[in-house]
């Protein structure tokens, strides 16, 4: 049971399907997170307001009860607001205002849901994402993956249950400790997939170690490992490792599979963009994204942009070009997830969230950027469960804090966690005198977005 600790529990047993708590809406989630934090007024959140006040420092008269301006790197209240230098127009049948950033997307937005009133505690890149990834702004905890594992066990014990892939060429602000299993143990890690036609490395044996021979090392291994866990029985990373070395074995046979896009249709590449450059990258982990979810895995987390990238999300300068760069690396192959998934009748049993650790400040930094702003930020879910068509919430006429219907990243966690058949408050872990969970005093329901 959650809640439970069994000391040396086997590994094979704690990943086994476990029966959920409620009715699930959900059977996988497949996350894609703009790291770096994607600006709401630039995207899908539009301010005519800006319009009309660019240039002008914002105050209490143009923004009542404005407060102290708390930003990132400095400026603060001398820097002056800043229009958005994109178009919108509405999309869809739902009348959905979307940037012209997103022409493929604005295709899509009658089957997602935007909420604008998103909001978390730090206006940092690292401890915002660990507060996104594991509730906390603390490094050290379970991620959601590693939640949900906990709670739910794996559909296909030949293949990760939780899978990470990351941009190419990048990394993440606070690096594994975002998919980390914390206390839960190692047992249920998200598992990194690498970029390019190889995410995992030296899954073949070497042409001249036959199967027998390798069959019979591992009885070996498994002889030793079990004998040294005699005595070590409340070492769950002993026992996570060696149901490592198993899974290891078992995808060798499925993980090339399942990876393998090569007999893919030419239509379905071209739906992810993988025939273009700039969109190849995204497009391949979209694509096995929904290969994995299709093949039983339940976590799939993607990461487009970072610090390390030119042209990233977090645009500090240069945010008419950098957000160009950005949108077009994730427009097509987003789009292409959805349609694929919907056409395929896997939307119906799989939950799509689009979000960043934070949204970004309506006035300038430096003339061309935006600063880090954790007030507000839109993010958008799809599929299972979800009420498409829908806006849920609201910020202030400048973009600057959530005003109607504010919800925080607990709030989603607990509604993800439901969706996918979790209690929150009853989804638990005993560690160190007391009992954890994901949205620790519990979160809100943000019912406006579920069908």
């Amino acid at each position: 049971m959650p809640g439970f600790k069994v000391s040396g529990a086997d590994p094979h047993s704690l990943l086994a399907p476990k029966v959920p708590m409620l009715p699930p809406k959900a059977k996988s989630i497949i996350l894609i997170v703009t790291q770096g934090g994607m600006s709401q007024m630039d995207t899908f959140d539009p301010k005519p307001e800006l319009d009309k006040h660019d240039g002008k420092t914002l105050t209490p008269e143009i923004l009542p009860g404005l407060g102290e301006v708390k930003t990132f790197f400095g400026g603060k209240d001398g820097s002056p607001l800043m229009r958005s230098p994109y178009k919108f127009a509405k999309h869809g049948q739902c009348g959905m205002d979307v940037s012209e950033l997103f022409p493929h997307i604005a295709g899509r937005v009658d089957d997602m849901c935007f909420v604008r009133s998103l909001t978390c505690d730090s206006n940092s890149h690292t401890p915002a994402l660990f507060q996104m990834n594991t509730g906390t702004i603390q490094q050290g905890f379970p991620s959601l993956g590693s939640w949900l594992l906990h709670g739910l066990g794996s559909e296909n014990p030949d293949l990760p249950g939780f899978c990470v892939m990351v941009q190419k060429n990048a990394l993440v602000n606070g690096g594994p400790a975002n998919w980390g299993a914390g206390f839960l143990g190692a047992t249920y890690q998200g598992t990194y997939l690498r970029s390019g036609t190889t995410p995992i490395l030296h899954l073949e044996a070497p042409a001249d170690f036959p199967p027998a021979a390798q069959h019979g090392s591992m009885e070996l291994l498994r002889t030793l490992n079990r004998e040294h866990l005699r005595g070590r029985e409340d070492d769950a990373n002993l026992s996570a490792r060696m149901a490592s070395y198993d899974l290891a074995l078992r995808m060798q046979a499925r993980m090339p599979e399942a990876v393998d896009i090569s007999k893919e249709t030419e239509e379905t590449r071209q739906l992810y963009g993988l025939d273009d450059p700039d969109t190849e990258d995204t497009g391949r982990k979209c694509l096995l994204a929904r290969r994995l979810v299709e093949r039983g895995v339940r976590v799939v987390q993607v990461y487009s942009g970072s610090s390390q990238c030119g042209g990233a999300w977090d645009a500090h300068s240069g945010l008419k070009d950098g957000h160009r760069k950005c949108a077009k690396w994730i427009d097509r192959p987003i789009s292409g997830l959805l349609q694929d998934l919907k056409r395929t009748g896997l939307l119906g049993q799989t939950l799509v969230v689009g979000l960043s650790e934070f949204g970004r400040m309506p006035i300038s930094q430096g003339g061309t950027g935006r600063d880090h702003n954790p007030g507000a930020q839109t993010i958008w879910l799809a599929g299972a469960g979800i009420n498409p068509g829908t806006i849920v919430g609201a910020t202030d006429p400048l973009g600057y804090r959530s005003i109607e219907s504010p919800y925080h990243m607990r709030d989603l966690h607990a509604t993800l966690l439901r969706l996918m058949g979790l209690d929150d408050m009853r989804l638990t872990f005993y560690f160190n005198g007391r009992n954890y969970r994901l949205t620790e005093n519990g979160g809100q329901m943000i019912h406006q977005a579920l069908a």
